[in-house]
């Protein structure tokens, strides 16, 4: 009998979903839609900022060089400012101060030649006159000097230097830290290297010398113009991808909200 009127009642019915967890769930879904468009607005606005930094940089590439900033104004160069900007500077290099800084470049793996310059404005800009290969810069080349009170008041060879001006890297490159004391260096940070040197009065930035302008000879003779400029852009990429999910959640929103009601727990 009992079999029966289980036979009888039928298939056990399932009660539906709560309203509660449906409409906890489509909160959600509304909130994660109204993140991913944030975020997709976001790239947007990153998108017209680096395309404005590259037209930018590229309109300081190709510009007539102008003279680099003096000290009055060193507070206010930035890399938004003036990085890439092509400047040029008169007076006499500082060779016995030469740093040579790991480098890896079109030409292979070496180093940058980084020479205090004193500029006839009476202060020191580092410049990058060029890439060595590693073979050239043998034990004891390039050792680690001090200089005395005024460096700059010992007369040298004028020369002119054009180049781009490069902002201060105080971070470490190739995965280590600049060590002063053992004289190897893996970034272009110019401000520690002048302490290192004992110089005063020297320019937070330095200048990358365009081609052909290294007055020394050979081996020594360093090869100029390797700046590299490139930026990384995919902000479009990442806009289209967020915008993407914001749709797909807004589609299961509204899935949700029509449909909800039908979803029945398998319990």
């Amino acid at each position: 009998m009992q079999h029966q009127r289980d036979q009888q009642a039928g298939p056990t019915s399932h009660p539906p979903r709560s309203n509660l967890a449906r409409r906890v769930f489509g909160v959600v879904l509304l909130l994660l839609v109204a993140l991913f468009l944030a975020l997709g607005t976001w790239q947007v606005v990153r998108l017209q900022w680096k395309r404005d930094l590259i037209a930018r940089v590229d309109a300081r590439v190709h510009a007539d060089p102008v003279a680099a900033p003096e000290a009055a104004r060193w507070a206010q160069v930035t890399k938004d400012s003036d990085e890439y900007r092509r400047v040029r500077v008169a007076g006499h290099y500082l060779y016995e101060f030469t740093t040579p800084v790991q480098a890896l470049s079109e030409l292979g793996a070496g180093f940058w030649l980084l020479t205090p310059f004193c500029t006839e404005q009476g202060h020191i800009v580092f410049i990058n006159r060029g890439f060595i290969p590693a073979s050239e810069n043998k034990q004891g080349a390039y050792p680690a000097r001090r200089a005395g009170a005024n460096p700059c008041a010992t007369p040298g060879d004028r020369v002119a230097v054009t180049g781009l001006l490069r902002i201060n890297e105080p971070q470490g490159g190739f995965l280590r830290e600049n060590d002063p004391a053992g004289n190897r260096w893996y970034s272009r940070d110019v401000v520690k290297l002048a302490a290192a040197r004992g110089l005063q009065d020297v320019a937070p930035y330095f200048i990358d010398a365009g081609k052909g302008q290294d007055p020394r000879g050979a081996p020594e003779r360093a090869v100029g113009g390797l700046t590299v400029i490139s930026f990384t852009n995919n902000h479009l990429v990442y806009a289209l991808t967020w915008f993407a999910l914001a749709l797909m959640a807004g589609a299961a929103w509204w899935w949700v909200s029509r449909h909800g009601g039908t979803i029945r727990d398998d319990d």
